[in-house]
């Protein structure tokens, strides 16, 4: 669990470390909180959801709870009940609460990111994110974003590609 609520400023911080940590390419992107949910900040940016890539906590329900970062682009859906609880080896896989993510990541939902997570939360990344040549991710807070390579997060301690993490999302008509 993570220990201590942090300031977004503090969090942000954070962020900023860990990215330069990983000696790769990244840049911050300012966000209006108040847009930060993916659907809003791609349309309000220009953004698209095809390379809008989103931070979930996945929860193994067990006698121990098991949480899980997982990264899978906005097009597609967590595949939780299925790839998620299989690599968890539980029988029950869950997405996690907003509260326990607060209280594992430090962050709030729609600023959750890969970068400064706690350093033994394993984080999985569908294959599909590592095919894009940029991404846009949370950024800590609602108030920044972070574009980069998939190289940046790749080169994060406790990373796993995991083709079949998403599925696919229908495309509705309007």
């Amino acid at each position: 669990m993570h220990d201590a609520p942090d300031t977004p400023a503090e969090i942000e911080a954070h962020v900023r470390a860990a990215l330069a940590a990983t000696g790769e390419p990244y840049q911050i992107v300012d966000c209006d909180p108040a847009l930060a949910d993916t659907a809003a900040f791609c349309a309000a940016y220009g953004y698209s959801p095809d390379i809008s890539a989103n931070t979930i906590l996945a929860i193994g329900k067990g006698a121990v709870p098991v949480f899980v970062a997982c990264i899978v682009l906005a097009t597609t859906r967590l595949d939780v009940n299925g790839t998620v609880r299989r690599r968890l080896e539980v029988r029950k896989a869950s997405f996690a609460p907003a509260d326990d993510t607060v209280a594992v990541t430090g962050m709030q939902i729609g600023g959750v990111t890969p970068f400064a997570l706690p350093h033994d939360l394993p984080i999985w990344v569908d294959g599909e994110v590592t095919r894009r040549e940029q991404l846009i991710l949370g950024g800590g807070s609602r108030s920044i974003k972070v574009l980069c390579p998939p190289r940046t997060l790749l080169a994060l301690p406790n990373v796993h590609v995991v083709d079949g993490l998403a599925t696919p999302t229908p495309i509705s008509e309007s």
